[in-house]
């Protein structure tokens, strides 16, 4: 996320549960039940330290994960929060009260029967790191079964982790910052011989010895540049998301890339078309030369103006059926405004529209196997939308 956004809205939440609307409080919503069948609702579940990610695993559809920044991921079985972690890493986790910390936990498609998953978070170096862990029973895992997949070198500033890990298919893809500090002095981002401000693709099964392989159908493999980069140019892709529903030809990518001084964007797209493709930080921000602008860069679907925007926060295609003002749209936020917006996806340019919500301090978007969505903010609530 942008430097400081974790920081600034670190504190406590509302203490009891509540419905959250643009303009109203919770007492106000309850008190017209007409409205309230019309209009969408963010009812609020549990509570939890910091919560950054809420995800499903494949084969359980009663469960719930959701990760804590400060290091634990906790399990909701059937909108229940468990007392005991899944996995604690408070050890492992540099968590600085800002944007290091436990980022992210996904399960591959095959996790029911190989009970293999993988976490996303800043070690005490300050180091990104992908690992492998194993679950012991569905809401209990191996604590002592870690094996490191990929370790990302962030030597100097704290900023700019990235933070999303994702599977389609055995792949594995997740995004990085571009280290830190203002305009990516380094070059990083562009830089091809580097992993930060990427999205990066590995099938992260042990492979020959080795701790994760590349898929052969990667950009640069045979060519300059890391074999492990499937797009470059992003400054800090914190959320990020594939639409499977908008085209039944092929997958779609959203992008929600944090910007620096004056724009916040989304990247929505065919994968196809982000496969090598240059999202032009530090060239570009938004739609603007920022370092000397140039040709053959990826154009953003949609900007947000920064302020009053800080921190966009890249949200999913909403497949509940419950939901009909969202179905079939692509939701979204920004850290500081809190403001949900929705635009129907397709290619070219889009216009966020409001939803009528309004969430303080949001950190993710999550679904579960049938379609709910979910939203956690860093205040400290984990909230179902519904209508």
């Amino acid at each position: 996320m942008a430097s400081s956004s974790l920081a600034c809205a670190d504190g406590g939440g509302p203490s009891s549960d509540r419905e959250v609307t643009t303009g109203q409080t919770g007492a106000t919503a309850a008190t017209d039940a007409t409205a309230s069948a019309k209009r969408l609702r963010a009812v609020r579940i549990a509570r939890f330290d910091h919560p950054v990610e809420i995800k499903h695993a494949p084969g359980y559809p009663h469960l719930m994960f959701v990760v804590e920044q400060p290091g634990r991921i906790m399990v909701l079985r059937r909108g229940r929060k468990l007392a005991r972690p899944f996995l604690n890493l408070k050890p492992r986790v540099d968590y600085d009260g800002a944007e290091r910390g436990l980022l992210s936990v996904a399960f591959p498609p095959d996790y029911r029967k190989s009970k293999r998953f993988y976490v996303y978070y800043v070690d005490n170096a300050g180091n990104i790191r992908v690992v492998e862990y194993r679950r012991r029973t569905a809401v209990r895992a191996r604590p002592n079964s870690a094996r490191p997949v990929i370790r990302i070198a962030h030597p100097t500033n704290a900023n700019h982790n990235g933070g999303r890990l994702g599977f389609l298919g055995h792949d594995l893809y997740f995004g990085t910052g571009d280290g830190g500090g203002a305009g990516d002095e380094p070059g990083n981002a562009q830089n091809l011989n580097s992993l930060l401000g990427k999205l990066i693709r590995i099938d992260p099964r042990r492979s020959g010895g080795h701790p994760y392989s590349v898929p052969a159908d990667n950009p640069f493999v045979g060519r300059a540049g890391r074999d492990e980069i499937f797009a470059y140019g992003l400054r800090n892709p914190f959320r990020w998301s594939f639409d499977r529903t908008s085209s039944k030809k092929q997958v779609r990518l959203a992008i929600g890339d944090v910007g620096q001084d004056s724009f916040e964007e989304i990247d929505y797209l065919n994968l196809s078309r982000a496969r090598g493709g240059n999202f032009g930080w530090n060239r570009w921000e938004g739609f603007t030369p920022y370092k000397g602008g140039g040709e053959g860069t990826i154009k953003p679907s949609l900007v947000l103006p920064h302020p009053p925007n800080c921190s966009v926060i890249g949200g999913l295609v909403v497949r509940d059926r419950s939901l009909p003002a969202l179905r079939g749209r692509y939701v979204f936020t920004d850290f500081c405004n809190g403001k949900i917006l929705s635009f129907k996806p397709h290619l070219g340019r889009a216009a966020g529209r409001p939803t009528g919500l309004s969430i303080p301090s949001v950190t993710s978007f999550g679904e579960s196997l049938k379609g709910a969505l979910f939203v956690t903010s860093l205040d400290g609530g984990v909230y179902r939308i519904r209508q």
